[in-house]
């Protein structure tokens, strides 16, 4: 299917209007009670958190907004998707990839329909939360 009729198909036009003035999302934070072990984890993908707050705060700048995580109870984040727009499909891979090298396993790269056509890279951290990455295809 192409992405005209793929629009067509699940694609609400006209589109309602927002009820907001959004501008975007500008942070997620995720809680882990093996706190330092998500931050061990994040840190050999990300490199060095760029805020560090206290014993149980750590942050790195994602593009124009923040991943921080958090000490927390009950778990692990299990039941989200973080999704992590790239530059471009390479650094989506690439990032992919350095989740894989971390120890981390995740189907192969794949084009899809989505908002906007995509390549995805998914994968999950060793807590179970799964991470959507993918770059725009360029037309």
């Amino acid at each position: 299917m192409d992405y005209e009729a793929y629009r067509k198909k699940y694609f609400s036009d006209p589109q309602p209007l927002q009820r907001y003035g959004f501008v975007g999302i500008h942070g997620l934070t995720l809680f882990f009670e093996e706190f330092d072990d998500a931050v061990d984890y994040y840190s050999q993908v990300l490199g060095s958190p760029a805020y560090s707050e206290g014993e149980f705060t750590r942050g790195w700048r994602l593009g124009d907004t923040w991943l921080t995580l958090l000490k927390g109870r009950g778990g692990s984040p299990g039941n989200v998707e973080v999704s992590i727009l790239m530059e471009s499909s390479a650094e989506a891979e690439r990032l992919q990839f350095a989740f894989i090298e971390a120890g981390r396993i995740g189907p192969d790269p794949s084009d899809q329909l989505m908002y906007d056509p995509v390549r995805s890279c998914p994968v999950s951290d060793p807590f179970g939360t799964q991470i959507m990455i993918y770059a725009h295809l360029k037309e």
